[in-house]
């Protein structure tokens, strides 16, 4: 039988613990920075960039923030910039650092170095919402840089672990020719060969016809010389030419990567762990589903808030070392506890392994094991990186 005097005695303790963690008015100013890049000439328009891309996941962050922090004596306020494609984003980032010393970035990889080697970024903490790149949390990761954006290697990760799980062994990929499907190709690559996975033949896109009236004709014979495989990796980072692949390869194959099966931060597929409930907010505020950019810019706010919470401070340094140890848990939804990596500075969370009407599995899956977490079997594991700057 439910006791509402005991559960109203537990929400009662809970809030005065919570409170006891708050032991003074706190404000907490939040900046989030974006840099808008040009789409590429794509050959498709059926699926436009939102333009309020990143910039909803903030609002709605700002929005969970507040909620808690009106209990606790904390208020939050976020400031926004925009930077446009020949702005000054170097400009844009000292202004920022002048207000506060905490920062969402929603930018490409290089400008997030560049946030982070800023003098007057030595003792802010910066999120990384938006740069998927390996190199961020490898070779050029930075102290003061926290990643909400899984990397590319956790959801080449992701698939491979699906891959074994199903015993497709034999893949074949096709890339497109940008720097940035070539990275993308070359990380599912290296994940392949990492999970014991047979790569067989690679072709890079190179048309620039009109797929929409030729693809019929144009892929099966593209497709006739990758030989046999269990499946078809795609690596089209820019949304290009995948959709013109599933069901127009020479062999009857499964196609998985950047169509067909994809790994994704977020998808408005994912309904369990109470995610229906995040999805159904989001729509409200945005008028749209929400996507893989504004899930990890919503979970650097979160991540914020719940770190002023537990800690009743506001200062970049006590943040950050209390994200990084083993305290700190993100709810985020996705039916496991999320934390950061305290060797570079990742957030460990699961992978939906994804089509576009359903959730067909979530990594990590069963049977891959580790001895810390299940989830540091996706991405760079600490034996893997070669970060250094978070050894101290």
């Amino acid at each position: 039988m439910f006791n509402s005097r005991r559960a109203c005695g537990v929400v009662f303790a809970l809030a005065i613990g919570l409170a006891s963690a708050a032991r003074a008015e706190v404000a907490v100013q939040i900046h989030y920075l974006k840099q808008i890049v040009p789409a590429p000439p794509t050959l498709s328009n059926l699926d436009p960039i939102p333009e309020d891309l990143g910039l909803r996941g903030a609002e709605l962050g700002l929005e969970d923030n507040i909620t808690t922090g009106r209990f606790l004596g904390q208020t939050y306020s976020l400031s926004v910039t925009e930077v446009a494609p020949d702005g000054d984003f170097a400009a844009a980032l000292r202004a920022a650092l002048a207000e506060t010393d905490l920062l969402v970035l929603d930018a490409q990889a290089d400008q997030v170095t560049l946030a982070a080697d800023l003098s007057e970024a030595a003792d802010a903490l910066i999120f990384n919402a938006g740069a998927a790149d390996v190199a961020l949390r490898d070779t050029e990761c930075r102290a003061n840089v926290l990643h909400t954006i899984p990397s590319y290697v956790m959801k080449a990760d992701a698939l491979m672990q699906f891959f074994v799980s199903r015993r497709w062994d034999e893949i074949a990929l096709i890339a497109g020719d940008r720097a940035e499907d070539v990275a993308w190709a070359d990380t599912l690559e290296a994940s392949a060969r990492k999970f014991g996975l047979r790569f067989g033949a690679r072709k890079t896109w190179a048309f620039d016809a009109d797929m929409r009236r030729n693809a019929a004709q144009e892929v099966p014979l593209f497709t006739q010389e990758l030989g046999d495989y269990d499946v078809l990796l795609v690596a089209d980072a820019t949304d290009d030419f995948a959709r013109y692949i599933s069901y127009n390869t020479w062999r009857p194959r499964p196609v998985a990567g950047s169509d067909g099966l994809r790994p994704v931060a977020w998808h408005r597929v994912v309904e369990q762990w109470g995610a229906a409930q995040l999805q159904s907010r989001f729509e409200e505020l945005a008028g749209r589903h929400m996507l893989d950019r504004d899930y990890a810019v919503w979970a650097a706010m979160r991540s914020i808030g719940e770190a002023v919470t537990r800690t009743g401070a506001a200062d970049a340094a006590t943040l950050r070392d209390y994200m990084l140890s083993d305290a700190f848990e993100l709810a985020g939804f996705k039916g496991r506890p999320m934390t950061f990596r305290s060797w570079n500075g990742q957030l460990r969370q699961p992978i939906p392994l994804v089509h576009e009407r359903a959730l067909v599995a979530q990594a990590p899956l069963e049977g891959f094991l580790h001895q810390r977490s299940e989830l540091d079997t996706l991405g760079l594991d600490q034996p893997e990186s070669a970060c250094t700057a978070f050894a101290n």
